[in-house]
């Protein structure tokens, strides 16, 4: 596949999950098709659009202190060898 079809298909694909955060407000098929973009299309501009767009969800809906709770516990498990620093996320 050329880069050009590639990043052809990364719009697109970007442009349904987009729909389906705004026009249909089905955050969980829109959390679904930015994690499919992230995946399949990591250097295109949309994986970072769509890593931005999760963002966007995750604090509309997980409460603060929720996520505060869960970002020390991966860094604590991190520093305390629970889990190799330089892991993959």
């Amino acid at each position: 596949m050329s880069d050009h079809t590639a990043l052809r298909e990364a719009a697109q694909e970007y442009a349904a999950a987009y729909a389906a955060h705004y026009s249909e407000r089905d955050l969980a098929k829109a959390l679904r098709l930015y994690q499919r973009i992230m995946a399949s299309h990591t250097s295109a501009p949309e994986a970072g659009y769509s890593r931005t767009q999760v963002q966007n969800i995750v604090n509309a809906v997980v409460p603060e202190q929720e996520l505060l709770d869960a970002q020390m516990e991966l860094a604590l498990a991190r520093l305390e060898g629970q889990v190799s620093p330089d892991a993959e996320p």
